[in-house]
């Protein structure tokens, strides 16, 4: 489990792609601090540590995974948004995310607002998730408030420190993102959809 709460950015080194699988080597100063099996987020997928070197560390993401995120359009040089899993004994600082990406979403529009950036996506309803005005929505990874919600659209804005501490700062319109959404708002929607 994770907050949306981002650690750092890593550094892709190297991509291999060996079958359907693709080894993602990640160049982090938060390697000192990982052991093999450890789940990690990468702009908001749970990947598994499977290899550690001494600057970097690799994980594996299958067809699947490479199938619903963003992860696929990865290039050597591309920095990720990474954070760790949450210690039990630790704050909530951001909300309760899986790691679990629920589909992608477009940038259709990016805007500065006197001080903050408005960041506008566009994702496909059909699958049934929804976003709420003032709830919770995590993207790459971040978790962030939903401002203005349409069936298919919603926008988030983000502060300076984000901007600067995350891969927000280098999404451009037309750029694809993952999203997870709330999974109290998932489990409703799932209920309702029932009834």
């Amino acid at each position: 489990m994770f907050t949306g709460i981002i650690e750092q950015l890593g550094e892709i080194v190297q991509l291999e792609q060996e079958a359907g699988n693709l080894h993602i080597e990640v160049k982090s100063t938060i390697v000192d601090e990982l052991k093999i099996d450890q789940s990690v987020a990468h702009n908001g997928v749970c990947l598994t540590v499977v290899a550690l070197k001494p600057q970097s560390y690799v994980v594996t993401a299958i067809a699947e995974t490479l199938d619903k995120t963003n992860l696929r359009s990865l290039k050597e040089g591309d920095f990720i948004n990474l954070e760790r899993c949450m210690l039990m004994n630790g704050r909530l600082d951001g909300h309760i995310v899986q790691g679990h990406v629920d589909q992608k979403a477009k940038l259709i529009n990016l805007k500065f607002h006197d001080g903050s950036w408005e960041y506008r996506f566009r994702y496909d309803s059909s699958l049934g998730n929804v976003t709420v005005e003032k709830g919770s929505i995590c993207v790459n990874g971040v978790s962030l408030t939903v401002v203005n919600s349409t069936e298919n659209e919603f926008s988030v804005h983000i502060i300076p420190y984000t901007y600067e501490f995350t891969n927000f700062k280098q999404l451009r319109v037309g750029d694809e993102v993952n999203l997870e959404f709330d999974i109290i708002g998932k489990y409703v929607a799932r209920l309702l959809h029932r009834a």
